[in-house]
């Protein structure tokens, strides 16, 4: 998948500045969040590790912390600011439940074979590279562990898109990828029952500066590596105000965001996976023991 380079320093520095506010300008972040929690209930899925990749203020982590007492969930996140937050919010008799680690999602400091539930919400599309993100997480499941996520497509915010392309050519919006591209990923890396699907979400916003202070709000800002240093020019911020002037219905201007769902379930022992070097398989030296990790035909 060929997308606009992200700068991962910039991302970083962006959602940390923005931990203060996250939780007040998070609604459509919630919403989603919500949305794939309900998509565990219906596997009827019982975990005893989870990971919350990407946990943000650490909502989602406690709602799979009440949801599975049994369980451990790890919260983790790449801004130190957001996990002070997880720490801040969270009540005093369930602090325990929740281990915060500080961590990227590429090189993630888990055992291997130690998670039954990856759950991560809107952090995929920061990824700079996803293959590799996925061979990560398929290195810490355990055979059979499940896999959810969402992350943004192509479309989201594309009104905001289309207004500055009729300024210039350089980025203000940040791609994200295809819903097509992530599943051939997982199927690449070898996982089980992949299941993906789409559905566009707007929102719309009494003006255009609304909307951006929104996208600040939560962290999501141009982090391109190809960005421009300077500020925008008065001259060119208003011809980008005017250019989304096409969009707006009864006096509200949208915001189309496209959310993309995954599913898919890590590899029985010893399933083979395609890397770099080629394919490997792996198994556990209990499942040698055992005599189960026999070939698969």
């Amino acid at each position: 998948m060929s997308l606009t380079p992200l700068d991962k320093h910039a991302i970083r520095r962006s959602f940390g500045r923005a931990a203060p506010s996250y939780d007040h300008h998070a609604v459509l972040q919630r919403e989603i969040e919500s949305r794939l929690l309900e998509r565990i209930e219906f596997q009827h899925y019982e975990p005893g590790m989870i990971l919350d990749l990407g946990c943000g203020t650490g909502s989602a982590s406690r709602v799979l912390a009440a949801r599975f007492p049994q369980a451990n969930v790890i919260a983790l996140d790449w801004a130190p600011a957001m996990l002070a937050r997880v720490t801040a919010v969270t009540e005093p008799d369930s602090i325990n439940a929740l281990l915060r680690i500080c961590a990227d999602m590429h090189s993630l400091p888990l055992a291997s074979r130690s998670v039954d539930l990856v759950f991560s919400s809107l952090v995929l599309q920061w990824s700079y590279d996803i293959p590799a993100v996925f061979r990560e997480f398929r290195r810490v499941m355990k055979p059979d562990a499940m896999l959810v996520f969402t992350c943004y497509g192509p479309d989201t915010l594309y009104e905001l898109k289309q207004a500055w392309r009729a300024v210039d050519d350089r980025p203000h919006v940040n791609d994200h990828p295809d819903m097509h591209d992530i599943g051939d990923e997982l199927l690449v890396a070898g996982y089980r029952e992949p299941v993906m699907d789409a559905e566009r979400l707007t929102l719309d916003y009494p003006d255009v500066l609304s909307l951006m202070r929104e996208v600040k709000g939560v962290g999501e800002h141009n982090v391109a590596s190809n960005r421009s240093p300077a500020l925008t020019g008065k001259k060119r911020f208003n011809a980008m105000l005017q250019a989304y002037e096409q969009f707006r219905r009864d006096g509200r201007y949208p915001a189309s965001y496209e959310v993309i769902y995954g599913t898919a379930f890590a590899p029985a022992e010893g399933q083979p996976v395609k890397t770099p070097e080629g394919d490997i398989a792996t198994f556990s030296i209990d499942a040698l023991r055992s005599g189960s990790a026999k070939k698969k035909p």
